[in-house]
């Protein structure tokens, strides 16, 4: 039976709120009103080759400690908190100025997380919106994918059905084990809630930014390459979580005059922290 409340134990604001900007330091004026009218914007460059390499690198590294203690290709989940590398991506200067340009001059990130399909990996994503797995309230969070990876059509590129993003949240059912996905909500019929879906086709360094309510997924990994990307999540600080006195994030640019996110210090160094269960 579908689904039409994830977090009934909580009041949120589930709507699309336009970008207004007036004077963009990086997007146009077409980009900005493409995200207001298809909820995404893609490709954006960032990265130099040598930074793609460094990335590279760095992912895998980490992806190597990581499972050796037990964490899968899609575990390094919210370890900003413990790793410098992904908390210095995350507050990278050219990132966040796209992201004030749709947000506005203060930001905050409360959530990191690689998504690595590795070679024939036939888990997929199902189509899905981020806001209905967040305690978080108004629906303003914007999601930068970054591409570790080159990204196309063969290697599971995250797809989305553009418009979607102005039905609010839209129901869902609990994925069943059989559709393999990494995630556990499922939009059946996914192309009634907009236009016919988009590949996001990427080159490694580039970037992708959508809506959390975006309905979006991704196939399984037909190839034999890997497609790795980051996702950083982004919101203005008036947000707010579950905890109604104070949440936790990075504090990337300006200030939060409430008070309310307490900014979490860059760690010293790679920390894999302990797999639960």
């Amino acid at each position: 039976m579908p689904i039409t409340d994830a977090l009934p134990d909580m009041v949120r604001e589930l709507r699309f709120f336009p970008v207004a900007n007036a004077h963009p330091q990086k997007l146009t004026h077409a980009q900005i009103a493409q995200y207001n009218e298809k909820g995404y914007i893609f490709p954006l460059d960032v990265f130099t080759e040598a930074e793609n390499i460094r990335n590279r690198v760095y992912f895998e590294t980490l992806m190597e400690r990581a499972d050796s203690a037990g964490h899968n290709s899609y575990g390094i989940n919210g370890w900003h908190r413990f790793c410098p590398g992904i908390y210095d991506l995350a507050v990278d200067k050219r990132i966040l100025d796209y992201a004030e340009d749709l947000l506005g001059k203060n930001l905050v990130c409360t959530m990191t997380h690689y998504f690595c399909k590795l070679p024939g990996d036939t888990s997929r994503v199902a189509w899905h919106q981020d806001a209905s797995y967040w305690p978080l309230t108004p629906s303003k969070v914007v999601t930068v994918w970054l591409a570790i990876d080159d990204v196309d059509t063969e290697n599971g590129p995250m797809t989305a059905i553009p418009g979607s993003h102005l039905n609010g949240q839209i129901p869902f059912e609990h994925s069943r084990p059989e559709e393999r996905s990494v995630l556990g909500q499922s939009v059946q019929d996914a192309q009634r809630w907009g236009d016919a879906p988009v590949p996001f086709v990427m080159k490694a360094g580039q970037i992708s930014m959508h809506s959390d309510l975006l309905l979006h997924g991704s196939d399984p990994n037909a190839s034999n390459r890997r497609r790795c990307g980051l996702t950083l999540r982004y919101m203005p600080p008036e947000v707010r979580g579950r905890d109604p006195k104070q949440g936790e994030a990075i504090i990337c640019r300006g200030e939060d005059s409430s008070g309310y996110w307490q900014h979490i210090p860059r760690p010293e160094e790679d920390t894999i922290p302990v797999r639960r269960g």
